[in-house]
């Protein structure tokens, strides 16, 4: 009977970021501090893998004090009412030896809508401690509108303070977790 294989991100060489317009002229970028990423593997080639990723929302950083605690309120994540994001990979579809298109699941605000994000993998490494290592880099946009991140407000020249396109962005190091016996 073949058991999966599992690994776990590594908080400390692993990064979730995220990018918004703002005035129209330039972006804000912002990140997690507090996120963890799980996959099973039947394989070593990571194609049948499930991805599952946990966030939380609480540790949001825009290097911004003040609009970190507006990001964290009602009008945007509600971080009392919601305190974490999650995304569950539905399908992994392979188009290079190392690059996929990775649809899932991301729920945020109590709101779910699916999601395409390209993801490229490294190779298998063995780190110095004798770990199996890998890492992905995962890219993508989607509109905060989908999750209920609504608010925004008019300019007199026009526009809006924020874009409704959210790019996200993710590094993330795995190190594969022993076999259960």
């Amino acid at each position: 009977m073949q058991t999966n294989t599992k690994w776990v991100s590594d908080p400390e060489h692993s990064e979730l970021s995220f990018k918004i317009k703002h005035l129209m002229i330039s972006s804000v970028t912002g990140k997690f501090n507090q996120f963890e990423v799980r996959t099973e593997t039947p394989e070593i080639d990571f194609k049948d893998s499930q991805i599952n990723l946990t966030a939380q929302v609480a540790s949001i950083s825009t290097d911004n004090k003040k609009r970190d605690q507006h990001l964290l309120g009602s009008d945007f994540f509600d971080a009392t009412q919601f305190s974490t994001l999650e995304f569950q990979s539905s399908q992994l579809e392979k188009k290079g030896k190392h690059s996929f298109v990775l649809y899932g699941t991301l729920k945020m605000k109590g709101l779910s809508n699916k999601v395409k994000l390209l993801m490229k993998q490294s190779e298998i490494i063995k780190d110095p401690w004798g770990n199996e290592r890998v890492a992905f880099t995962v890219d993508g946009e989607i509109n905060r509108k989908n999750w209920g991140l609504d608010y925004n407000a008019a300019l007199e020249t026009g526009g809006f303070i924020l874009g409704d396109k959210v790019t996200v962005h993710g590094d993330i190091q795995l190190v594969k977790q022993p076999q259960e016996a």
